[in-house]
C-alpha cells in the first residue's frame, strides 16, 4: 500500500550516519541521493530523509523495518547502540503483537521511534 516515506531531519549528516548503519543489517541501502535527499531501500528507494522544510515543531514518528531474520533485527539493534542511540526496547519476543513478532525499538537523530522487527520463527 505504502509506495514510499520520507522524513525531515535536523541533522542529515547524523541522520544519513544513523540509517546508514542500522539499514545495513537488514539489506537496506542508500539507493539515491539528490544531496538534500537521501533514498533507502533494497532495489529501490521506499524510505527518504532530508533536510527540513517545514517550520513547527516535529512530533515523533514510528518507522519499523522488515527485518529478514533475527539476527538482523540484533544486529540493526547493536549498530544502532554504536551510532549513540536511545534505547527504546531491547530486542525481544513480543507475543501481544503475535507469537514470532521479534523487535528491537530505537530512537533516531531526530527522536523518532524506528523498529526493525523479524515477523518468523
Amino acid at each position: 500500500m505504502i509506495d514510499h516515506l520520507s522524513i525531515q531531519c535536523n541533522d542529515l549528516a547524523a541522520s544519513i550516519a544513523f540509517y546508514d548503519a542500522v539499514l545495513e543489517p537488514l539489506g537496506g541501502k542508500q539507493v539515491m541521493n539528490f544531496g538534500e535527499m537521501v533514498g533507502y531501500g533494497v532495489t529501490g528507494p521506499d524510505f527518504w530523509i532530508g533536510v527540513t522544510m517545514t517550520e513547527g515543531v516535529t512530533k515523533e514518528s514510528h518507522i519499523a523495518f522488515t527485518a529478514p531474520t533475527r539476527d538482523a533485527v540484533l544486529a540493526f539493534f547493536e549498530a544502532a547502540k554504536a551510532q549513540g542511540a536511545e534505547v527504546l526496547h531491547e530486542p525481544r519476543l513480543w507475543p501481544e503483537y503475535h507469537e514470532t513478532y521479534f523487535g528491537a525499538f530505537v530512537r533516531d537523530p531526530d527522536g523518532n521511534n524506528v523498529e526493525a522487527v523479524c515477523h518468523t520463527a
